[in-house]
């Protein structure tokens, strides 16, 4: 698999170097030189959720993994379900928190584990990310006691759920957290300073496994073929996704597989009110603005990284701007949409009502719609109960992290700080 830097095409790469890298030069992110489409998909869609995901991935990295090695990986990574619920006629609900943390991103970060432990061929690996609320977890749990990784996790202070922050920070071992005082973006700031540091990225063996990453991105391909794969055969033609969209990796994904030839034909990237990307669609002008925190702060992003990406296949044709759809979801619009998704009998945390939001706004007469849950509700259990008026059972996984303690460090958000901290903490002079 070849691939290039969107800010400087003269860095070209394979797929193992983009993982290993992370972040190309000029903090730009890495993109196929192709995407060439699959020559077999109803055949695909016939297959087990483990051996379809092998084989597409097969098609998009091509020969640099072992066939059988690249199964293995991804029967390791994708070991959990993800249920396609029928919520209404024509209307239906992709549940991907059935993995160990409950979000979506069990599925990037899994896989992303399995190459990083491949790749790295015992060399120190130094992982560092920034969470709105779900990476962490992901990310934390993926490489939890993985020899010779260490896992570096910034948040933004106060701004994730209480059960997002405890999944991740209550590990210790060689998962470090830390809680910056600001918000998501600059936690996502100091993460592309530490990248540009070359000191720090030589000593520590630095990668990023936010969705960046090459190979979460891939891996979170997959589920949208699982998805249209449980649909009524007679549904399938033309299928409408709707994704709650913060920075922009899981819509990105989802462009892919259309590229590669799923009958994505409607494709709603929804936000909450940090709109830059449906200003942007409307105005021409990238304007964001400072970060407004919401009920489903985990899409608190108004300079989305992804962002890139999704533009490039947008310019490229490869998916119809007429088909694209970006706006913003208010927070009473996103209580409204919890409320009625309720009254049909389905539980959602606020992040899948945007997303619900989004499909009943831009929904195509004729079309199969499909809206993204990406946690579980009992992750906001806060929100939803104080919404829905219930009281949420906790999960065990939720329960027994909740009763430890916080691990986490506090820190200002300044870079020469983090640096110090780390060093500290990892024993690097």
């Amino acid at each position: 698999m070849k691939l290039f830097n969107l800010k400087d095409a003269s860095q070209q790469v394979s797929f193992t170097e983009a993982v290993k890298i992370g972040l190309g030069r000029e903090q730009g992110v890495f993109f196929p030189q192709s995407l060439p489409a699959l020559s077999n998909v109803p055949a695909l869609l016939d297959l087990p959720f483990a051996e379809r995901s092998a084989q597409i991935l097969q098609h998009l990295i091509g020969d640099e993994l072992p066939k059988d090695t690249l199964a293995e990986m991804v029967k390791r990574a994708f070991n959990f379900a993800a249920p396609l619920v029928k919520v209404a006629d024509n209307q239906y609900c992709l549940e991907l928190f059935h993995g160990p943390t409950l979000a979506f991103k069990d599925f990037g970060g899994r896989f992303m584990a399995e190459c990083i432990s491949l790749f790295s061929q015992g060399e120190r690996v130094t992982i560092l990310t920034a969470t709105s609320g779900d990476t962490g977890a992901a990310v934390a749990h993926a490489f939890y006691n993985k020899p010779n990784v260490d896992v570096v996790i910034l948040y933004p202070e106060g701004k994730i759920s209480l059960a997002q922050q405890k999944l991740f920070t209550t590990l210790g071992g060689n998962v470090h957290c830390y809680a910056v005082k600001g918000s998501f973006d600059d936690c996502q700031a100091l993460v592309k300073e530490a990248f540009l540091d070359e000191e720090l990225k030589q000593k520590l063996g630095l990668n990023s496994a936010n969705s960046i990453n090459i190979s979460r991105l891939l891996a979170q391909v997959c589920y949208y073929f699982e998805a249209v794969a449980q649909l009524p055969e007679s549904q399938r033609a033309n299928v409408h996704v709707s994704v709650p969209s913060g920075n922009f990796g899981n819509v990105c994904a989802a462009m892919i597989a259309a590229v590669l030839g799923l009958p994505i034909h409607r494709l709603s990237a929804t936000t909450n009110q940090n709109d830059t990307v449906p200003r942007y669609v409307v105005s021409g002008e990238w304007a964001p603005t400072a970060t407004k925190e919401s009920l489903s702060n985990a899409m608190d992003v108004s300079k989305p990284n992804n962002w890139p990406r999704v533009e490039q296949m947008l310019k490229e044709t490869m998916f119809s701007k007429h088909d694209f759809f970006s706006r913003s979801v208010s927070e009473q619009d996103t209580r409204a949409a919890m409320l009625e998704l309720q009254q049909a009998g389905y539980l959602a945390e606020p992040h899948t009502a945007i997303a619900y939001r989004g499909l009943v706004l831009d929904e195509l007469a004729n079309s199969a719609g499909i809206f993204l849950a990406t946690a579980h509700p009992a992750k906001f259990k806060e929100s939803v109960d104080a919404v829905l008026g219930g009281d949420i059972a906790l999960p065990q996984v939720l329960a027994d992290a909740l009763a430890k303690p916080c691990l986490a460090q506090p820190i200002q958000a300044d870079y020469a700080a983090l640096k110090a901290a780390v060093f500290a903490k990892l024993g690097v002079a």
